[in-house]
């Protein structure tokens, strides 16, 4: 997969990211601790024949070597450019999931030039006490205890219904895979939980001039629904909705998130349809 040099805070960032597809630009942008291709799989298998879908992996996540520390919302904002335009892109459709849906809401306030749209999953306006104190959290058990920190995900992620129909043997098979995936990368995680207790978009939001989305999951107890109100209040003719499902919507229920997603951008461009 392609690989782009990416000026940052304290060096350059050796960016990976996913390219394929053809038609329209289509940027996915993950959620802490994910990678593009780990967030956005069913999207990217089911849009890569209307689309020309980029993927990248943030500073701390997959492929992606950055020179470590601290990172700022401009410095993912950049890899998200950096990678578009490294494949070919001069203006894309921009979709994000929590961190994600952050730095692409940035991304569309900082390039109205290069947004075409924009449509954010569990993002947020500013992190307020409690989410801080959440982050700060994550910090701690990423460093510290990978399987205490995917099993409080586990139990804040997903939505009511999903947890009612899982049985103890469940909870463990799925616990035991999400350990091993965040005890591989535990330093990105803890650097991106680091980064969303530091989001503020409050100045860039007025900014944001491209058709906007704002989806919002019923049961998100990581991000609950009033931030994306909040969203909504502050993007210029910014749309809202509301479905069922927790903050861990991708991989909960990703026909859901899917659908949603191919019909905002339908919207846009009828010609784009499946049917």
């Amino acid at each position: 997969m392609p690989v782009v040099d990416v000026p940052v805070s304290g060096g350059t960032s050796k960016a990976h990211y996913l390219v394929t597809g053809s038609g329209p630009g289509l940027v996915l942008v993950h959620g802490t601790g994910a990678t593009g291709e780990g967030n956005w799989g069913p999207l990217i298998k089911a849009l890569g024949d209307r689309y020309t879908i980029v993927a990248p992996d943030l500073p701390g996540s997959g492929g992606t070597r950055d020179p470590g520390g601290p990172f700022t919302l401009h410095d993912l904002v950049a890899h998200v450019v950096a990678a578009a335009r490294d494949a070919g892109l001069d203006r894309f459709h921009v979709v994000g999931h929590s961190l994600g849906a952050v730095v692409a809401t940035a991304t569309a306030a900082l390039h109205p030039d290069l947004v075409n749209s924009l449509t954010a999953h569990a993002g947020w306006v500013r992190s307020d006490p409690q989410m801080v104190f959440q982050f700060e959290l994550w910090q701690h058990l990423a460093r510290t205890d990978p399987a205490a920190m995917a099993r409080m995900m586990l139990l804040t992620a997903m939505g009511k219904e999903t947890l009612r129909a899982w049985d103890r043997t469940t909870f463990e098979q799925v616990a035991a895979a999400v350990t091993e995936l965040l005890d591989g990368a535990r330093d990105g995680l803890a650097r991106q939980s680091a980064a969303n207790a530091g989001v503020d978009l409050t100045g860039l939001l007025p900014h944001v001039t491209a058709p906007t989305l704002v989806i919002s999951s019923a049961d998100d107890r990581i991000v609950p629904p009033h931030h994306q109100h909040e969203l909504v209040d502050r993007i210029p003719h910014a749309r809202l909705l509301r479905v069922p499902g927790g903050h861990g919507l991708p991989a909960e229920n990703p026909e859901l998130l899917l659908t949603k997603v191919a019909e905002h951008l339908e919207r846009l461009d009828p010609s784009r349809s499946c049917a």
